[in-house]
């Protein structure tokens, strides 16, 4: 019987068992449970459309387009929903009230409901019983903490507490009455100087007409300004015609002032660079460099020159602005060395002069105390003005401008700033519609102004270029913006395509070709018309000062252009 039993089982499995053979036949499909893969017709690309063959610049300048008319859409809901929205409504007081109904039946009513006890709601874990009905006699004693557990919670809560500080929402707080006033105490330790001029070996010397002379210190440490720049990297400059008139010009004004002389100690007047010999400075200062590099310091040395280096800059990278920390951005004065300027700069090679403490103006709140000068030295001026948001300024002998000590990017003051230059771009979104219809229609106007400031709003408009204004080329790059366009920074090609071609901000080459509305290029053919050439202004009835009507500055279409580039991405 067992036996059978036995057999029945085993020819129930064989029966059940698909044979290898039979599988082979079976659809893949059925075998593995999944579908086919997809069919060549579903996996097909679409056949390419016929504006494949479109240039690129006409399919940017549709996208363009879309853009604005998008921009303008939105506009009008803007305004719209400002025009229909209603001031908030205040709620109801209601006239009954529990005022005098006695505070311990108050609080009874809120606890029960329908006369029994209103019951807590269980999460459905079950609580431990506490000990709290026990005399406080047999309750056992809490464990004494440790000191190095009380240390590391001391560093938890400072570190907490740093991190609240960091984390203070400036845009949710209160907005001041007086938007003038930026700060009401202010407190800091000053600026951080370089270090001063070591002078060199006295066996280290430049020589000239083939002969050592010995410079004095101040004169020395100029030499090694040139010297810093005969490395690969910056050569270059050195075979500047201008960078190399310049440099000498001041060189010779510190050898004259300070004094060089020969081995005899007599005088020795310095005439021509090409006679002096700076190889073996460099020789010299190179080898030091090198051996002052990080790579070529064991990690011991490393370090201890990084803490060296943090506690030297400690007490200058924050102050306590209405008594909160705050990071200060370039709180170094600039070391001396020689001015490069960024493209063709006329003063290119000219001595940046060491800045002194005599030169610098502190700003700082009026009960704080005043950071002590240098040993030796004393403030230009120490001054408490509450609407100025630097700690401290001074003016550079270049181009005589002046440098600020100013909060860093990430502290709130300077997150404010930026906050309210984008809500005013914000602000000019809703009214780009019409903005962009006045100057359409001005692009035709009989009056030569109105219809040259048109032209330059539709360039700012459309290409985001910079308002430009009229530079002093004997001191400064000469750089191009809008409005200081020349007759040889535009190209023009029929029908209707410009090609641009000029240095913008900090001597970047702009050179950009676009198609332009019809009238546009028939006004910049007319601006270009003869009498008018090479040198001439593009714009001669107008400059910067032609945008004063607006109620917002040029830069903000920049941000404007910006926002919408962004707002296309994200979609």
């Amino acid at each position: 019987m067992l036996t059978m039993l036995s057999q029945a089982k085993r020819q129930k499995k064989q029966a059940n068992r698909v044979p290898e053979s039979d599988s082979d036949d079976e659809p893949i499909a059925r075998a593995r449970g999944k579908k086919l893969p997809p069919s060549y017709d579903e996996t097909a690309l679409p056949e390419s459309s016929g504006d494949d063959d479109e240039p690129l610049s006409v399919k940017l300048a549709q996208k363009k387009r879309d853009m604005e008319k998008e921009a303008e859409k939105q506009a009008k809901v803007i305004r719209a929903k400002e025009r229909t929205k209603k001031p908030a409504t205040k709620k109801a007081v209601k006239d009954e009230s529990d005022d005098d109904v006695p505070l311990a039946k108050s609080s009874a009513s809120k606890r029960r409901s329908n006369g029994t006890a209103a019951k807590r709601k269980s999460n459905g874990v079950k609580k431990e019983e506490s000990d709290s009905d026990a005399p406080i006699s047999k309750k056992a004693k809490a464990k004494p903490t440790s000191s190095a557990k009380k240390a590391v919670k001391a560093e938890s809560k400072k570190a907490s507490e740093s991190e609240d500080e960091e984390e203070y929402a400036w845009w949710n707080a209160p907005k001041k009455e007086n938007d003038d006033i930026k700060w009401t105490t202010l407190e800091h330790n000053g600026v951080l100087f370089p270090p001063d001029y070591e002078p060199l070996p006295k066996n280290v010397k430049m020589l000239y007409d083939g002969q050592p002379v010995t410079l004095a210190p101040e004169v020395e440490e100029v030499a090694t300004f040139w010297v810093a720049m005969m490395t690969p990297a910056s050569s270059h400059h050195l075979e500047n015609p201008v960078f190399r008139k310049n440099f000498f010009e001041d060189f010779k004004e510190y050898c004259d002032k300070y004094g060089v002389t020969d081995a005899q100690g007599k005088k020795v007047a310095v005439k021509s660079l090409e006679k002096c010999n700076f190889d073996k400075i460099y020789a010299y200062w190179s080898e030091k460099v090198e051996q002052n590099k990080s790579k070529n310091m064991t990690k011991e040395e490393r370090e201890a020159a990084k803490a060296k280096k943090d506690a030297l800059e400690a007490p200058f990278t924050h102050c306590l602005w209405d008594g909160r920390k705050q990071k200060v951005g370039n709180f170094r004065v600039e070391p001396p060395s020689l001015f490069r300027g960024r493209g063709e700069h006329p003063k290119t090679g000219k001595v940046k002069q060491r800045v002194q403490p005599e030169q610098i103006t502190i700003n700082i709140g009026k009960g704080a105390k005043v950071p002590e000068p240098p040993k030796g030295h004393k403030w230009k001026a120490v001054q408490h003005d509450q609407k100025a948001t630097w700690l401290a300024m001074w003016q550079e002998n270049i181009n005589q401008n002046y440098k600020y000590v100013m909060l860093g990017a990430d502290s709130d003051i300077k997150g404010q700033s930026d906050f309210k230059k984008f809500e005013k771009a914000r602000e000019l979104k809703k009214h780009i519609d019409k903005i962009r219809k006045d100057y359409t229609k001005e692009l035709k106007s009989e009056v030569m102004a109105d219809r040259q400031r048109a032209t330059a709003m539709y360039l700012i408009d459309k290409m985001a270029l910079r308002a430009g204004n009229e530079k002093d080329t004997e001191n400064e790059a000469d750089t191009v913006g809008c409005c200081s366009l020349k007759y040889e920074h535009i190209t023009l090609e029929p029908p209707n395509k410009v090609t641009f071609d000029f240095l913008g901000k900090d001597s970047i080459p702009y050179r950009e070709t676009a198609i332009v509305e019809p009238q546009v290029f028939k006004n910049l053919k007319l601006f270009k018309k003869a009498p008018k050439t090479t040198g001439d202004d593009l714009f001669d009835r107008l400059n910067v000062s032609f945008f004063s009507f607006l109620f917002f500055p040029c830069p903000l279409y920049k941000k404007l252009v910006a926002d919408g580039i962004i707002d296309l991405s994200v979609e």
